[in-house]
């Protein structure tokens, strides 16, 4: 409850995104955005790579943003947060600001901007050791420019450029472990968290920014527009992952793995018939595809589980 007090208190001073923004009805992405920038109590730069973000909240002459905020190109955002961080460094050591606590830098970018097309970049900051979080808001598919696959894009999923039909059944490549290529980088904190879990995705932005050296988020966030669910169901969609295993919770502290939420581990079919772009594996000749991502979502559960079980040793 002091939590969520912390953040209304935030709100009621400055909305870090207030409203008039123009992201569709049922976009997971503002809560994200919320959730993460009224949890940090000091001042704060925004990153924003281009995506839906980006455009849905600076259509010209407007801007739904009330803190500093810098829109980049989708594949160097995190090299121009690292720039804010170096600068910000330097200007200390040369006494050219004023004492007290520094200022957060924190990347805003979508799976395209962070799996693929920005990966370089990140991998580079990460490597580097520059502070500052990196949250990943992952809707699974470049939705922006017109819902095509991207590596975020899950196994089996129909996108404009893998779509299901005759000779295809969608996707046909499982999606990048993006939370896992962090943890390989060493870096202070990594965790995974979802935009109906505010309170777990707090508590971890909190980690985050505290952490001595770059920190890395990867939030699972609904598209009802690429996804295929009416948006009023946003939270029952998002929620269906967590408790099927599809997207667990979780975090690593220096290097040790550790669940943050336990979920019912229902069959995956309740994550998968929830949205259209899985209804065709739901056919008679396709039942082996759901047989396939079960298995494939049980052995990457049983797996966390075990590094978890390693952490506490």
């Amino acid at each position: 409850m002091s939590r969520l007090k912390t953040i209304v208190r935030n709100q009621r001073g400055v909305q870090p995104l207030r409203g008039g923004h123009s992201l569709c009805q049922g976009c997971g992405v503002p809560m994200v955005v919320r959730t993460v920038l009224s949890t940090i109590r000091q001042p704060v730069v925004v990153v924003n790579a281009t995506g839906c973000l980006e455009v849905a909240t600076t259509r010209f002459p407007t801007t739904a943003w009330n803190v500093p905020w810098l829109h980049v190109a989708f594949e160097n955002a995190a090299a121009v947060a690292s720039g804010v961080e170096s600068a910000q460094r330097v200007l200390r050591r040369r006494h050219a600001l004023p004492a007290g606590e520094e200022v957060a830098v924190v990347v805003f970018a979508g799976d395209g901007g962070t799996y693929d097309i920005g990966l370089q970049a990140l991998s580079g900051a990460l490597e580097r050791g520059h502070r500052f979080l990196f949250v990943c808001y992952d809707n699974e598919a470049y939705m922006n420019t017109g819902v095509q696959r991207s590596g975020a894009t899950p196994f089996g999923a129909s996108t404009t450029t893998s779509p299901a039909g005759l000779d295809s059944f969608g996707k046909a490549q499982r999606r990048k472990d993006m939370t896992a290529i962090a943890v390989a980088h060493h870096v202070p904190y990594v965790a995974q968290a979802a935009s109906t879990h505010w309170h777990d995705l707090s508590v971890k932005v909190e980690r985050a920014v505290a952490a001595d050296g770059p920190a890395f988020l990867n939030v699972l966030t609904d598209c009802p527009v690429g996804w295929g669910h009416e948006p009023k169901l946003a939270k029952q969609v998002i929620d269906a992952a967590v408790e099927t295993c599809f997207w667990p919770l979780y975090e690593v502290v220096e290097g040790r793995h550790r669940l943050t939420y336990t979920p019912r581990q229902a069959p995956v079919e309740e994550w998968l018939g929830s949205q259209q772009r899985f209804a065709h594996l739901f056919r008679p000749e396709n039942a082996e595809l759901i047989s396939q991502i079960q298995g494939q979502v049980e052995a990457d559960w049983n797996e966390l589980l075990a590094r978890c079980e390693e952490g506490r040793m």
